[in-house]
């Protein structure tokens, strides 16, 4: 059996947190697939979710934003069953509430350390 290497993919128009994303997702065996809106998102995404383990999403971007995103990809056949985590300087609880909602498995405030990053993204792959 062909062990496929899991990819995460990092949807986030910071490129400093994607770095710090990397280097968890990197030390943790994964592969990590970066998008810098949610258009860039929905491109990776298309080519790439049989191999996509987790979604971590920026909630506050320019052009489509994390909310736009996260509804595009919960009413697609396709992409629905792959966990989404927000990573945001987000705390207002009432966006919170609506990630939640729509499907949000966990949640990772800005600024994040790297023990705080990868105890996130394992209990989302359990």
């Amino acid at each position: 059996m062909l062990l496929m290497k899991r990819k995460i993919l990092s949807v986030d128009d910071s490129a400093v947190a994607r770095l710090m994303i990397k280097n968890g997702v990197e030390a943790m065996g994964y592969e990590l697939l970066e998008a810098s809106d949610g258009q860039e998102g929905l491109a990776v995404l298309a080519k790439n979710s049989p191999e996509i383990a987790l979604i971590l999403l920026d909630w506050s971007m320019p052009g489509m934003n994390g909310l736009e995103f996260l509804v595009i990809v919960k009413a697609d056949v396709r992409y629905r069953s792959i966990p989404v985590m927000v990573v945001t300087t987000e705390s207002e609880k009432s966006s919170i509430i609506k990630a939640v909602q729509l499907g949000v498995v966990n949640y990772l405030l800005k600024p994040f350390d790297q023990e705080e990053l990868k105890k996130k993204i394992t209990a989302c792959l359990r």
